[in-house]
């Protein structure tokens, strides 16, 4: 079952850039090629490559609000769906997010709290943010600037207000390894759409780990296939820290026979053949009418 020839073949017909070409595309296409080759081993994608699972993994609950009035009823709902940990979009307005972050951490004190700028700050606004969302207790902050601001991110991480994660601009595990040589990150949220699929977001996780980096998991509000493959990947490299997987949390309904089941904030990983999860044919053809 060669994945590895499969991506070869992707990318000679969508060759690559600056880094891999049409990642999200080839994301579906590695997802479906490791749920099959797993499920005709008769083993799980985690069994598949030698790893075992927990029966859970610990999520996050995604605030993204457009005024401060709504911050402390965004983290109650995620409160009352069982959730402990919170994950915040911040940027571009750094008092909007100081006084915004300053609300969550004293709602959650006991919270993983981590900051997603998606590369909305310049330089001089993400140096000024960055130790004042340290005092405040920010856990790490991910994507301060935008991707291709190289040298920003080497002075950023050169303050050390906080733990840097870049996201959108580590598509491959080719730039991840000139970024860790450059030192401009200290550590990746990984998100297999980004990466292509499971086989480069392995190999991504490896090099992290064994560089003594954080690796941290999220998602592109990822539905019911994604989702389990995300799960697997994360409960499988021993994730430490809550997944910002926030597909349970915005989207509804699910085409899955078993549909994957939140509870107290954390996630079943579905145990079975490949990912675990039957698709309902019937729900399918429903969704199509």
């Amino acid at each position: 079952f060669d994945i590895a020839g499969a991506h070869a073949l992707m990318n000679r017909a969508i060759s690559p850039s600056f880094s891999t070409g049409m990642p999200i595309a080839k994301a579906g296409i590695d997802l479906a090629l490791h749920d099959l080759t797993a499920r005709i081993r008769g083993q799980s994608v985690a069994e598949r490559w030698g790893h075992k699972t927990p029966e859970k993994l610990t999520l996050s609950w995604t605030i993204n609000p457009q005024t401060l009035d709504e911050t402390a009823k965004l983290v109650e709902e995620g409160k009352r769906h069982g959730y402990k940990h919170f994950n915040v979009k911040i940027a571009p307005d750094p008092k909007f997010d100081i006084e915004m972050c300053r609300i969550v951490r004293k709602m959650a004190p006991d919270a993983f709290f981590w900051a997603d700028a998606n590369g909305g700050y310049d330089l001089a606004t993400a140096l000024a943010v960055a130790p004042k969302l340290a005092d405040i207790g920010v856990d790490v902050l991910e994507q301060p600037i935008a991707a291709n601001r190289l040298t920003g991110y080497r002075e950023i991480r050169k303050q050390r207000a906080l733990p840097i994660l870049m996201d959108e601009g580590v598509v491959s595990s080719v730039e991840l390894i000139e970024f860790i040589r450059l030192g401009l990150l200290d550590g990746v949220a990984m998100k297999p759409a980004r990466t292509a699929g499971l086989w480069d977001a392995r190999r991504q996780i490896e090099i992290v780990q064994d560089a003594g980096l954080l690796f941290l998991g999220s998602g592109l509000t990822d539905p019911d296939i994604a989702l389990a493959a995300a799960i697997h990947l994360y409960g499988a490299y021993g994730l430490k820290f809550p997944a910002a997987l926030n597909g349970p949390q915005f989207l509804t309904g699910s085409f899955l026979e078993r549909p994957l089941v939140v509870s107290g904030g954390d996630i079943e990983i579905p145990r079975g053949p490949g990912f675990g999860v039957q698709i309902d044919e019937k729900k399918i053809r429903s969704m199509q009418n």
